[in-house]
């Protein structure tokens, strides 16, 4: 099979979208747009993927990680500058370079593959992806001759009047011979409005040396959509957004208002699964069979299990068994681990804490630093006091407890199993199993006070 390698171009600074977030990591359904570009090339069967980085280099390393070797574009003087950047690691291989936008995250692994193998399949020097744009206006027009056949790719800028009404347009994705193409990029001139070295003119450099140039075209404008700026990030969120909730409608979930539900593109989801309005996905999280999420419910890199609701409520990098009851207005905090069959009720925050199968924290509660075992009910007001100013501790509340309404645990502290703690208590010391530990000041009533 011939090696393929992939060139993302991720250097540009991105003026247009006002902001000190560099552009390829402004998020499309969570994710940056880089991001998405790079996972989709992991899917295609690419041998070696060089990413061109320039302003906030150090930030999309730190992103992309090890999935991805880099090339510093120190100076922007254009795509072909860019590509170039890459020699170093590419030159005088042979194989299939595909060179793609780092800010075209609705571009997908099918698409690349298509034009990958239309590609190799033609024998072509250098293929380009391109679009029918009903407004082509801001792109480069892709000009054919009699035959059909690409004899250039003008930039906007640079182009006739009667070029512009071209509606065939560049995407910006193309793919090359290697080799060709960085022995064709050592031609490339910068005469142009702009003073740039543009990789669109590779196409005409090899069309006038009597290579084969061809175009594919793709199905979707909107799969090729540059994003430069918050229109078009906007833009590129409305699509992905739709793929997204289409492909797990078609997986058998109820998605009840497809228009305000938002879902990652990592997120998992079992079938039968009900997604209310207002429901937000994201990160790599989990969603089992036969789940109710929402209304209004953000559920954030946690994994939940089958039959389980979580209604108005927040959810962070925790895990939640099968049959559990969320909500409403309940917040779990990351570390937060839940068994089957617990209940979580209303104004309840868990952070850092486990519960064992069937335990109940009902309503109005902060449980931090604890492990909860089975069985277990916390009272309304219930809390486990676990800073001291300095230092976090941990309560441990052993199976069957049964703690009773507005009493402050004061951590480290245990109570032992089937204990009870009385309503309005304050427990500072361990309780053991089987017992009633009562903590609260004597009631003493003062008779005629008020006339006093």
């Amino acid at each position: 099979m011939t090696n393929r390698f992939a060139v993302v171009l991720a250097a540009g600074k991105g003026t247009r979208m006002k902001s000190k977030l560099y552009k390829v990591l402004h998020p499309v359904c969570g994710k940056p747009m880089v991001q998405h570009i790079v996972d989709q090339l992991q899917s295609c069967s690419v041998n070696e993927i060089v990413t061109i980085v320039g302003h906030g280099a150090e930030t999309v390393q730190e992103q992309l990680g090890s999935a991805t070797s880099y090339a510093l574009q120190a100076e922007q003087l254009g795509t072909g500058h860019a590509v170039m950047q890459a020699e170093e690691k590419l030159s005088g291989k042979p194989g299939t370079t595909l060179v793609v936008c780092g800010d075209t995250p609705l571009l997908t692994a099918e698409t690349m593959e298509q034009l990958l193998q239309f590609h190799e399949e033609k024998g072509a020097k250098a293929s380009v992806l391109t679009a029918h744009a009903e407004n082509p206006a801001g792109y480069g027009r892709v000009l054919r001759d009699e035959q059909g056949k690409v004899m250039k790719i003008v930039e906007q800028k640079d182009a006739t009047e009667e070029e512009q009404k071209v509606q065939e347009i560049n995407t910006g994705t193309y793919c090359f011979d290697n080799e060709a193409l960085f022995e064709t990029l050592k031609k490339v001139g910068n005469d142009n409005s702009q003073g740039e070295y543009y990789l669109p003119d590779v196409i005409e450099i090899l069309q006038e040396e009597g290579e084969a140039v061809f175009a594919y075209q793709s199905e979707h404008f909107h799969e090729t959509m540059g994003v430069n700026d918050r229109v078009a990030l906007s833009e590129a969120e409305k699509w992905m957004k739709k793929r997204t909730n289409e492909h797990w409608m078609r997986e058998g979930v109820t998605i009840v208002d497809p228009l305000n539900t938002y879902i990652g593109t990592d997120v998992e989801i079992g079938r039968d699964t009900v997604i209310q309005p207002g429901t937000v996905l994201e990160g790599n999280t989990i969603i089992g069979e036969q789940c109710e999420i929402g209304p209004h419910t953000e559920i954030k890199n946690s994994r939940v299990a089958n039959e389980t609701t979580i209604k108005q409520s927040v959810v962070h990098a925790s895990d939640v068994g099968s049959n559990v009851s969320i909500g409403p207005f309940s917040h779990l905090r990351p570390e937060t681990s839940l068994a089957d069959e617990v209940r979580v009720g209303n104004f309840v925050e868990l952070k850092k804490i486990s519960m064992g199968k069937g335990s109940k924290a009902s309503h109005l509660s902060y449980l931090g630093d604890a492990e909860i075992g089975a069985g277990v009910n916390m009272g309304c007001g219930s809390i486990t006091v676990n800073y001291d100013g300095q230092k976090k501790y941990l309560t441990k509340i052993e199976d069957g407890a049964f703690v009773g309404c507005n009493s402050n645990l004061i951590a480290p502290v245990t109570v032992g199993a089937g204990s009870y703690v009385a309503a309005g208590s304050t427990i500072t010391e361990d309780v053991p199993g089987e017992s009633l530990a009562i903590a609260r000041q004597r009631q003493t009533n003062k008779e005629g006070y008020k006339k006093k």
